[in-house]
């Protein structure tokens, strides 16, 4: 009886997921922010909550939606949130301020943000020194999609300064502000991007939904959506931010071996915008730009500070001690018990 007891014991073990066998995690109720959820920018964590990877690992994820990633970051520094889901580049930002923040599982490999005009308000644009005092829409001011933007309005001799940003979210209130003409230009992502497209109310200038375009860009491996806390956090929290990475590289790993179905399975309702075929066309856009691993590329670290230095002074002058802003021990881990397991 005892011998089968530990049969049925051990049996019930090996049935749990690699990840799950794992030390004691300090802290198994958290609170997660992220900037637009929705958006297949941010598809591993809503995988990771949908296909229950998170309660796999032992945790109660709370997630607090806001619209835009500044917005999100902001939560996590006033203490309302414990962790983000948002752009690798806000820890660069952060330590210029202070704030120790570090990325430990990445979920894209590249921005996904695209930059397009309005056909109805600029129809005969050539070039994007034309956005000189146009209106720019972005997810949130500060927020990855506005970084974007910035970036390239630079690189075309423009200054934050000489266009308008306003912040429109990362859903049909983006979409309806295009097509009513409220804004001039726009840096979203998907869906809002496909849908735009589909509908001819976007022209595009620059698509980073494709690694090799966004690589061109910027001039090497730009990490983009990603988990990160503070580092006193993970200090505090190893076996947490552990269960988290798991979570993440399994929904990486899954996302890459899933098809257009599956994803439409696993998404809530509210991600279609009414439109499924658009949200498909979405997901095979931006697949390619999703982290397969969640590992983060050597390279990148510097990438994303060349490019943030290269629009903020403040940046291009400060020393960033680029190996405190992310850590790929703990995906290293979870790789290596996906492989085991």
């Amino acid at each position: 009886m005892q011998r089968r007891c530990l049969v049925l014991a051990a049996f019930s073990l090996m049935a749990l997921p690699a990840f799950v066998r794992a030390q004691a995690i300090e802290k198994p109720k958290l609170t997660l922010a992220v900037g637009g959820k929705n958006l297949l920018y941010y598809l591993p964590l809503t995988i990771a909550e949908s296909l229950g990877y998170f309660k796999a690992e032992g945790l109660e994820v709370t997630i607090a939606d806001f619209a835009g990633g500044s917005r999100a970051l902001q939560a996590l520094i006033g203490g309302s949130a414990d962790v983000v889901s948002g752009a690798f580049e806000h820890t660069i930002n952060m330590q210029v301020k202070g704030q120790r923040l570090r990325a430990f599982v990445l979920q894209g490999r590249a921005p996904q943000i695209v930059l397009g005009v309005n056909p109805k308000t600029m129809p005969n644009f050539k070039n994007v020194s034309e956005l000189k005092g146009k209106k720019l829409g972005v997810t949130a001011p500060g927020s990855s999609t506005n970084v974007l933007a910035n970036f390239v309005l630079a690189k075309a001799g423009l200054k934050p300064g000489d266009v308008a940003i306003i912040g429109v979210g990362a859903g049909s209130g983006a979409v309806a502000a295009m097509r009513s003409g409220q804004i001039d230009a726009i840096s979203n992502l998907d869906p809002v991007i496909t849908l735009l497209l589909r509908s001819g109310d976007l022209k595009v200038v620059s698509d980073t939904r494709v690694v090799a375009e966004a690589d061109r860009i910027f001039g090497g491996p730009m990490p983009a959506a990603c988990l990160y806390a503070p580092q006193s956090f993970i200090d505090k929290n190893p076996a947490t931010a552990q269960a988290l990475a798991n979570a993440i590289v399994r929904a990486d790993k899954w996302i890459q071996q899933a098809g257009a179905g599956d994803i439409i399975k696993a998404v809530p309702e509210a991600y279609l915008l009414g439109d499924r075929a658009v949200y498909v066309d979405a997901f095979l856009a931006a697949k390619g730009a999703l982290s397969v691993d969640g590992m983060f590329p050597e390279a990148g670290a510097e990438t994303a500070r060349r490019a943030l230095a290269s629009i903020d002074p403040e940046i291009a002058a400060a020393k960033i001690d680029l190996g405190a802003i992310y850590t790929n021990e703990f995906v290293k881990r979870a790789n290596a018990t996906y492989l085991r397991g």
